[in-house]
């Protein structure tokens, strides 16, 4: 699968209308890949004029949106007002570090908060189930995987600021905001003899048409069921956790029954009148009626067994002991 590339900024929330391309410079601190596989997220310190980068990563379908949290100094409440956010997409060059002159198209821009930490929680599809809180604000707008590159920034709206505004820094914090499911692959392996014969996988009773295919579930456990006429019939529960997708493999067995005999050492087995020799090996045998005969010197233990397609029986031979006392 390919990877979508997608980069995020706080500014998305509110969004201009003028869309012409503009030439800017600026300096990229970093970039950042967003994914499952890292919940906790990476961290970067931005300065006045410097801007970061983010893009997605891993299965996206386990992300429903973007956690950036904005740590502010103490100094900037002295200054609140003097900055702005913005965001550009459709960049040119894309430029992974460094001072970069960049042609882009401004999809935001609004004051940065008087604010010691902001919080933005952005959805990236429908259904994402976030919520603004007096903590967290979560924009209206949902922010496609499709979005082509977008840069965020910092940068001053006026003149003539003081040294300790120039040297201020912000540190921001970009993770993940995963969804509560994960995946299942399942893989099934057919025996030498009996390859690629018809299955049905069934998975909570849903039948599954294309297991070359991710299945997504929600985090918990799952019952799997395979049904075959050609192979025994399998069942299986399984965990799924959240944002792992797991490997199932499946080892399909031939249905033919199979008997596990256990005896003493000295006892002789015979099975339809043929004698079985006792190993940890189960014995193939045909479904149907089937005679078994234990027999220890002169004594003698036979049984009837009715044998069922793709079942296993373990037949054994117990000798018991037994006191009691007798008044």
């Amino acid at each position: 699968m390919p990877r979508v590339v997608i980069l995020l900024a706080v500014c998305l929330l509110f969004p201009v209308i003028d869309l012409s391309p503009d030439s800017f410079r600026t300096i990229v601190e970093d970039n950042f890949e967003v994914s499952p596989d890292r919940p906790a997220g990476s961290s970067a310190t931005l300065g006045i004029n410097s801007s970061v980068i983010f893009n997605l990563g891993g299965e996206i379908r386990f992300i429903r949106g973007i956690e950036l949290e904005i740590t502010a100094p103490q100094a900037w409440l002295s200054y609140r007002g003097s900055l702005v956010m913005a965001a550009y997409n459709n960049i040119n060059p894309y430029a992974a570090s460094g001072i970069a002159d960049m042609d882009g198209s401004r999809i935001a821009f609004e004051p940065l908060p008087s604010k010691l930490q902001i919080i933005y929680q952005i959805p990236i599809r429908q259904s994402h189930g976030l919520r603004t809180t007096p903590y967290v604000t979560v924009p209206t707008g949902i922010i496609a995987p499709s979005t082509f590159p977008v840069l965020f920034c910092l940068s001053p709206v006026m003149k003539g600021l003081t040294n300790e505004f120039e040297n201020m820094t912000f540190n921001m914090t970009v993770r993940p905001i995963l969804s509560d499911e994960g995946a299942v692959r399942v893989t099934p392996r057919f025996p030498a003899q009996l390859r690629n014969r018809p299955i049905t996988i069934l998975i909570n009773d849903n039948v599954i048409n294309n297991i070359s295919e991710l299945i997504f579930l929600r985090e918990g456990e799952h019952h799997l069921l395979i049904i075959s006429d050609d192979y025994r019939n399998e069942s299986r529960r399984f965990v799924v956790e959240r944002a792992r997708i797991l490997d199932l493999v499946i080892e399909l067995q031939d249905p033919a029954p199979l008997l596990i005999f256990e005896a003493p050492q000295n006892a002789r087995v015979f099975l339809d009148n043929v004698p079985v020799t006792i190993s940890r090996e189960p014995v193939k045998v045909e479904p149907g009626q089937h005679e078994v005969r234990f027999q220890i010197g002169d004594y003698t233990v036979t049984r009837t067994m009715n044998i069922q397609r793709g079942k296993t029986y373990r037949v054994a031979l117990e000798v018991d002991l037994t006191i009691d006392e007798i008044e």
